[in-house]
């Protein structure tokens, strides 16, 4: 059975060693997942989805990680995120609209 996560990129960290960190928010938490090309570390991400991941800082790109049965990761999928302020100008539009509806009535 595979599980997913959906969220967004908040921070990276690139070191001079080629190691990756990024905090991931979802779900009200931040996870910090890691790519390390040191095999004494620990590192948990693929290195091309770990470079994916840090693509998407300061965008409006969403993700969601898929992860196999023992916990790694096996794809990503990237999605445009729903701005939440746009959102509520439409709903706020469309309110508006069905009040000015009434008022001819």
């Amino acid at each position: 059975m595979t599980n997913s996560i959906f969220g967004e990129v908040i921070k990276v960290r690139k070191f001079v060693n080629g190691d990756i960190e990024i905090d991931f928010h979802h779900e009200e938490q931040i996870t910090q997942y890691r790519y390390s090309n040191d095999p004494s570390r620990l590192g948990n991400f693929p290195k091309d989805l770990a470079e994916t991941l840090a693509s998407t800082l300061d965008t409006n790109i969403c993700i969601e990680i898929f992860f196999q049965d023992d916990g790694t990761p096996s794809h990503l999928e990237l999605e445009q995120c729903e701005d939440d302020e746009d959102e509520e100008y439409d709903e706020d539009e469309e309110y508006d609209e069905d009040e000015e509806y009434d008022e001819d009535e």
